[in-house]
Parts: C-alpha cells; structure tokens; sequence
C-alpha cells in the first residue's frame, strides 16, 4: 500500500537549469508530454517551479506585445528565473500521502516538488499521479 510521498512521487523529474530560458522550457514541456517543470541550479538544489499556466501567460504577453514574429527570439531571451514560481513549500519524501492530498484539494495545485533536506530535488508529485491512484483503487 501506498503511505508516503516517496511511494507515489516521480522520481527523478524533468527540470531546466536557472540559466535557461523560456524557449527551453517550452521545447521541454512539448518534447515530454508535460506540464510542470522544476527549476534548479548546477548542483542540483531547487531554485523555483515552471507551470504551463505561467508559460501559456508568458508566451500571450509577448505574442499581445511583440507580435508572432518575435516570439522565438523572446522567449530565448526570456530567463526561466523571470517567470517561475517560489511561492511554495516543497514536499518531503517522508510526508505521509493524505495530508498531501488534502493540501492538493486545499490550495488547488497541480504539483509539488519533493525535496532532499539540502534542498535536491528529488522528485514531483502532480494531481494526476492522485488521479491514477484514484483509478487504481477503484478498479
């Protein structure tokens, strides 16, 4: 049975580094398919979070002020550090699956990073690995 973050968290996450750019992260959330993106630095520790509603925002403010021809080059020279989130307490391997779960339904996030505690990022924990666990239970 599933108890703690550790047991239902993607390991090992896709993220971007905090000399990135906006361009990456896009290119990255289209390549793989997904929607949430830790930001973290080169030793690996976790700086801030990138979600495709923040990028969706970024990319209509340039597209509104700058028009469809300057998007590529706005966005590459656009610093994830600019738009990411760090608003927001990570999660720990250890916590235990339901209070997480009713922080998710508190505060409506799609996500949390799962942090070491010097700060390496570990893992991610969406609202869709509840949905498939939801799913599992029930069949």
């Amino acid at each position: 049975m599933l108890h703690t973050v550790a047991d239902l968290m993607t390991p090992n996450p896709f993220s971007v580094k905090q000399d990135q750019s906006l361009r990456d992260a896009h290119d990255l959330m289209r390549t793989k398919g997904i929607r949430h993106i830790p930001v973290v630095d080169h030793q690996g520790a976790l700086c801030g979070m990138l979600t495709q509603k923040v990028m969706v925002a970024e990319v209509m403010r340039i597209l509104a002020n700058y028009g469809p021809n300057a998007l590529e080059r706005k966005e590459k020279h656009t610093a994830v550090t600019e738009i990411m989130a760090t608003d927001f307490t990570p999660l720990t391997p250890e916590q235990s699956l339901s209070d997480v779960a009713q922080f998710f339904v508190d505060n409506r996030h799609g996500c949390m990073p799962v942090i070491s505690r010097d700060n390496t990022l570990l893992g991610i924990l969406t609202s869709s690995d509840f949905v498939r666990l939801a799913a599992a239970l029930l069949s």
